[in-house]
Parts: C-alpha cells; sequence; structure tokens
C-alpha cells in the first residue's frame, strides 16, 4: 500500500470524491456540491492506494495557525478493519506535524469513537447531530 498526498482536480482527486460519495455521502442521500469540492483545493488530500486502486482517503484542513481538522475519512467497505485507516492517520499526523500543526481535531461519527480513541484522540464535546447522524469533536496533541 502506498500513502500519498493527492493534487486536487487529477484523477486520483476524482477517485477520492467517488470514495468520499460512495462512502460517506449516498448512505445518507446526500451528495457533494460544487462549492463544498470546490472549497478543498487549499486542502492537504491523502490517499492510500494498492496499484492504482484508492483503498482509503481523508484531508487535513487549517482552522487556525497550530490546529488542523482531519475531514472526509473514508476507506473501502470491505477492507475496513485491515490498518488502512491506522496508516491514513498516521501519515495524515505525520503531514500536519511537518506542516507545523500541533493539534489534529475531527468531528467523528458515532461508530467511528472507538477507532480514534485507539489512536489517541479523546472526546471533547458533548453529542451532537452532523449530517443527520451523531458526531463528537475528538482532538489529539501532535
Amino acid at each position: 500500500m502506498a500513502l500519498k498526498i493527492i493534487d486536487y482536480g487529477t484523477p486520483e482527486y476524482r477517485q477520492m470524491v467517488k470514495l468520499r460519495d460512495d462512502i460517506l455521502r449516498k448512505p445518507l442521500g446526500l451528495s457533494f456540491t460544487a462549492t463544498e469540492l470546490e472549497e478543498e483545493k487549499n486542502n492537504l488530500l491523502i490517499g492510500a492506494f494498492e496499484d492504482e486502486q484508492m483503498l482509503g482517503c481523508c484531508m487535513i484542513v487549517e482552522l487556525k495557525p497550530k490546529i488542523a481538522k482531519l475531514r472526509q475519512m473514508a476507506v473501502l467497505n470491505n477492507l475496513q478493519g485491515k490498518g488502512i485507516g491506522r496508516a491514513l492517520i498516521q501519515f495524515a499526523e505525520n503531514l500536519a506535524r511537518d506542516h507545523g500543526y500541533r493539534i489534529m481535531t475531527m468531528n467523528a461519527r458515532k461508530p467511528t469513537v472507538p477507532f480514534f480513541e485507539k489512536m489517541g484522540y479523546r472526546v471533547c464535546s458533548d453529542e451532537f447531530i452532523h449530517i443527520t447522524i451523531p458526531h463528537y469533536v475528538m482532538e489529539k496533541e501532535l
């Protein structure tokens, strides 16, 4: 498996959008808007690949000069639990550190909280509803 930064607008980016749409949006009856995708051009986009196939992805968004937000993490359904998410998180954290971030935060879907806790994140909010499902704010010092 290869982990790499993806350039906005490339064929790899289109794979990333499709994966996120299939895993994160379609099950909720949602889809991405052109405006949402346009806003991603300044984010750090990360993909996990086996040959040319994307296995998983995530992105890092700057909230403040020392605080980054992990967003849109997705792994192919049939490959969840195989270490791809762990590898993506570790790669994203190293990339965030290299860019000067000291804290990584996220809005984690309720079922993913145990996974992120294993990765060293802590819940720092009450449960809230976002895009129709329960979430928690989680964060980790890098």
